[in-house]
């Protein structure tokens, strides 16, 4: 089932990647591998998925000590201070940095083994009280200054989460800001790449809106079971 999931995604991102004149290289699809086990990445590794995304650290620091760099693991979670140790070894791209702080504790971690990170600047682009991630532009030039003189931090974009809702409009609203931010930051020097937005519900608006990292998990493994 997994295989066959897997399959349909691809054609609806191949789909809509020759709809809006994309290439299809240019969108990489992660797959969202939470409280899913290592069985179930194994099976959508083997039909050519390459990039896994986790949102709990212990869970990320737990499938890498049995899955080690077989894959490339992101990070797309809320990440707390005192977490980043479980994250910074196996994380290829951590996606959700929200504060500078947060951002110097990546870079010590980093440091400390020997590693360049790839991050992604988390913006909030909806006014959903549960979501993370940077609203103010200022705040968000100066973390942006901050990852581009860290010693051990790569910015390489952003990344955002629209509403859960049927509302097109909305939800394109929140990634074409996204895709402008992209621009000015890369008008000021930073030359960003990646755009890290798009779910199962939405994905086709955000490739539309030229994102590059679509992360897809229901539709890759079905319903998750929170308990």
């Amino acid at each position: 089932m997994i295989a066959q999931n897997v399959q349909n995604i691809k054609e609806k991102i191949e789909e809509c990647c020759l709809k809006n004149g994309r290439k299809i290289a240019d969108v990489k699809l992660i797959a969202v591998s939470k409280y899913f086990g290592v069985n179930e990445i194994k099976e959508a590794y083997s039909a050519s998925v390459t990039n896994f995304g986790e949102n709990k650290a212990q869970e990320l620091d737990a499938k890498y000590k049995e899955l080690g760099d077989l894959v490339t693991w992101h990070f797309i979670g809320h990440l707390q201070l005192n977490k980043v140790k479980y994250v910074v070894k196996p994380a290829g791209i951590i996606h959700s940095v929200d504060s500078v702080k947060l951002a110097e504790e990546i870079n010590k971690r980093a440091l400390s083994v020997g590693k360049i990170q790839q991050v992604l600047l988390e913006i909030k682009t909806s006014d959903e009280a549960t979501k993370f991630g940077f609203k103010d532009e200022d705040a968000i030039f100066k973390a942006a200054d901050y990852c581009s003189v860290s010693s051990n931090l790569k910015l390489t974009g952003l990344m955002t989460i629209a509403p859960y809702t049927h509302d097109s409009r909305l939800i394109r609203n929140c990634f074409s800001s996204l895709r402008t931010l992209k621009e000015k930051l890369n008008n000021r020097g930073f030359n960003l790449t990646e755009l890290s937005m798009g779910m199962t519900n939405d994905f086709e608006i955000a490739i539309e809106e030229g994102s590059t990292f679509v992360r897809i998990g229901t539709a890759i493994f079905g319903e998750r079971n929170y308990n």
